[in-house]
């Protein structure tokens, strides 16, 4: 009976060790997932706080730049640009995953599709309900986010975009002029809408701002970041 018994308490020993080990290799796996899982939290984390400060830093590139220009209608119609252009764009293609070239890119942020016709832009919605005044926005500054820094400081395989269009409070029925007065006293008259895109490796971030001319450059009348 005592060889049995032995025996037996053996068996129950063997079965003891092995729920240990599985219980053991259970905690381990947890615990794997949950530093797996940290860390790729953080990694979006940064990745998304990068994104966001280049679209911060695209805006205000913007601002500056467009201090300098005597008249914003070149900006509105396209014949002027900011000094930060990406030369390479043709090649590169756009980062955005649904746009393949810029012109792709502006038809999608005015119209939602990646070519718009003179009746889509005008068309009234609920985020574009002012007709013929609905902003046509115009690429004003692209380009790799690391070429935002002159000394090459910036390392970032990101992309930043900046759109400026009339500002819709205008009166006048022309988007591609800023402020025309031929029917009175136009209230957009040197006021600007900007949207800035930035594009991370794995987020996007969206600013859009309405800016003004003042006596001594730009000033921004309003500023949101858009989800």
């Amino acid at each position: 009976m005592t060889k049995r018994k032995l025996q037996s308490d053996r068996g129950i020993a063997l079965i003891a060790t092995l729920l240990i080990m599985m219980l053991l290799s259970a905690l381990a796996l947890s615990l794997t997932m949950v530093t797996s899982t940290e860390e790729r939290v953080a990694d979006a984390y940064e990745t998304a706080s990068e994104t966001f400060y280049a679209a911060d830093a695209a805006f205000e590139l913007a601002v500056r730049e467009l201090a300098l220009v005597p008249d914003w209608s070149r900006v509105l119609d396209g014949s002027m640009t900011s000094t930060f252009i990406d030369g390479k764009i043709s090649s590169r293609g756009w980062p955005d995953g649904r746009a393949r070239t810029s012109a792709e890119a502006t038809a999608l942020v005015t119209c939602h599709k990646t070519a718009c016709t003179s009746t889509d832009m005008d068309e009234r919605m609920a985020e574009r309900p002012w007709g013929p005044n609905n902003p046509r926005w115009r690429l004003f500054a692209y380009g790799p986010i690391a070429d935002l820094s002159a000394t090459a400081a910036v390392d970032s395989a990101g992309y930043v975009a900046a759109w400026a269009a009339d500002d819709p409070s205008e009166n006048d029925g022309n988007p591609l002029v800023d402020g025309g007065e031929e029917g009175g006293s136009n209230p957009g008259r040197d006021v600007l809408t900007l949207l800035v895109h930035a594009y991370g490796t794995s987020s996007r971030r969206v600013i859009e701002a309405t800016v003004a001319r003042a006596d001594r450059g730009v000033r921004v009348l309003s500023w949101r970041e858009s989800r």
